[in-house]
Formats: C-alpha cells, structure tokens, sequence
C-alpha cells in the first residue's frame, strides 16, 4: 500500500511515497537481493540495459512514457546499504530527452516472524523539464505504478 504526496513549482514537481510491502522470503535472501546492483537494476519497469559499476553503483537504461513524453531514461544509481543489514538507502539521478528526476529513498527491513519480510519504504523526486510539464496527476499516477510494478518485479524474482 503506498501513500503519496505531490508539490509543484517552477523548478519541477516534488513527489513524496511511502509504503509497505510483504515478500515471503526470509530477511537474509531479501537482503542479499536489495544490495545486489544487478538484481536490483534489473527489477525496474521497463528495463532496457544495467551495467554495474562496483558492489554499490549502477547505471541502467529504462524505457520512459508519461502522456505525450516519450523515450529512454539514463539512471545512475547509488545502494548505500547500512551495516545493520536492516536498511537499504538508494540516491538515483537521470535523465533523458530533455528531462531530469532526482529521487532519494530509503527501506527498513523488517523480520515478520513468519518467514517473511517486510519492507517499509519511502522516497521523494524530484522532476524537472518536459516531463514534468505533463502534468502532476499524469505524472503521479505513473510513479505510483512503476513504484508497484517494482516491488512486485522484486517479489516474483525472489519467489522464483
């Protein structure tokens, strides 16, 4: 179930999420698949190419289409996972055919006691250019769904 927000202004349009997400997989192999670049690069709706840079940088090409907006998006993604080995942060930039997002976000690991994991999350962006200019709602309602698809991309890989 995720929760949004949404601000506009000059610069752009901020988006804010936050949810949860239960995987029935235990916490060990949920963390080993969340800090691994590849698996992770690999989880993004729409996915045209990863290539990993070191054990915590990764760089992936995704195809991108809110309205009219069209084309391929470079993304350089940054896992800052912390030594507890119950949070995962990530920092993402990119952009494409005139258009840049920003976003930062962050996953509490979350032990259920059933064999399962909970992954409490939440993120923030930051859209600037012409998708942007598509509109708030147009724009909301295709994260909302690329944040879904996702998680559940994250879930069947691991449930394979």
């Amino acid at each position: 179930m995720a929760r949004h927000s949404r601000r506009g202004s000059e610069k752009g349009v901020n988006l804010q999420y936050s949810g949860e997400e239960k995987i029935p997989v235990g916490l060990d192999a949920v963390w080993t698949f969340v800090t691994h670049p590849e698996m992770v690069g690999r989880c993004f709706p729409d996915v045209v190419d990863v290539t990993v840079h070191d054990s915590t940088h990764f760089e992936a090409v995704v195809k991108v289409g809110v309205g009219p907006v069209r084309g391929r998006f470079k993304v350089n993604v940054e896992l800052l996972p912390a030594s507890s080995k119950r949070r995962l942060d990530m920092k993402m930039s990119g952009g494409g055919f005139g258009s840049t997002v920003d976003l930062t976000a962050g996953a509490d690991l979350v032990d259920a006691g059933d064999g399962t994991t909970l992954l409490k999350w939440s993120g923030q962006a930051e859209a600037r250019g012409p998708i942007a200019a598509v509109g708030g709602r147009v724009l909301d309602a295709q994260a909302q769904k690329l944040i879904a698809q996702a998680f559940g991309n994250v879930r069947q890989q691991l449930t394979a």
